[in-house]
């Protein structure tokens, strides 16, 4: 049986943008999970056929059903394809992840073990090389991927021992350094803030912005290291255009405690 159940429905949300090669690692790594999620959803911030022909053969190939949400490619519109994307989820938690990030095996299990009412999960990740991304994506041999090996800029980040997690304290009312690369929380917390805030073009500041609106509601944030190991591939920078609109955005929520915005998720 595919999916193993627990007191609450855990939901896998990846994101992604025209790079399949990437995304099918992803996916095999989620065969590989020793907890697998009970559903699996794809947010593609685009519509390019390849990812589509991509999530296709996996659910032929595996048996597994993953839902498809894109929109027409018109730039940069993460916020919105999650906020869609989540709008089709029927789980209880939600642990997302970009299309670029390989998960270690206890990865699901890590956070399904970290989930706690009134808290979301910041999760960390290990940056790969670029001649190691390239060799992975060459010998799609995610078995090899470990802390010890060569092409690791963070090599303390690919540790995983989950006893010594609890040594790791961070201020839980600050949104510095929240990542949607590796992010988990609950779904009834993501509408009552309305979600991702839609309004940001371009890249930047789009997760820090929903992490401040989650902890002016009251929900706190919680640093998760050496657990829920997360492979990043190497790809260029995107562009940084609207960086200092995007961080304008951010910093209005922060000094105005906002918790809810619209333009979010009810409106996607």
């Amino acid at each position: 049986m595919y999916m193993k159940k627990t007191p609450f429905t855990v939901a896998l949300m990846i994101s992604t943008y025209k790079w399949p090669e990437a995304l099918q690692l992803v996916l095999k790594s989620v065969l590989h999970q020793s907890r697998r999620p009970d559903e699996i959803i794809i947010a593609e911030d685009g519509d390019d056929t390849r990812t589509a022909w991509c999530i296709e053969d996996f659910k032929k190939i595996h048996g597994i059903p993953v839902k498809h949400v894109y929109h027409e490619d018109r730039g940069f519109r993460k916020s919105l394809i999650l906020n869609k994307a989540i709008k089709e989820i029927e789980s209880d938690y939600i642990i997302e992840i970009d299309g670029d990030i390989v998960m270690h095996r206890e990865f699901i299990a890590d956070h399904v073990s970290a989930a706690r009412e009134g808290y979301f999960v910041q999760g960390s990740r290990t940056m790969l090389t670029e001649w190691k991304s390239k060799r992975l994506l060459k010998t799609k041999n995610i078995d090899a991927l470990h802390p010890l090996m060569r092409g690791l800029y963070s090599r303390f980040n690919a540790v995983r021992a989950p006893l010594f997690s609890s040594f790791f304290k961070v201020d839980p009312c600050s949104s510095h350094n929240v990542k949607g690369c590796n992010l988990a929380f609950w779904k009834a917390d993501y509408v009552k803030v309305n979600g991702y805030y839609s309004g940001f073009e371009g890249w930047g500041w789009e997760d820090y912005e929903f992490g401040e609106r989650l902890i002016n509601v009251g929900v706190k944030k919680k640093r998760l290291k050496m657990a829920a190991i997360g492979y990043h591939i190497f790809h260029p920078l995107s562009s940084r255009a609207n960086f200092v609109p995007n961080e304008l955005i951010y910093r209005e929520t922060v000094r105005y405690k906002y918790s809810y915005r619209p333009n979010g998720y009810m409106e996607a």
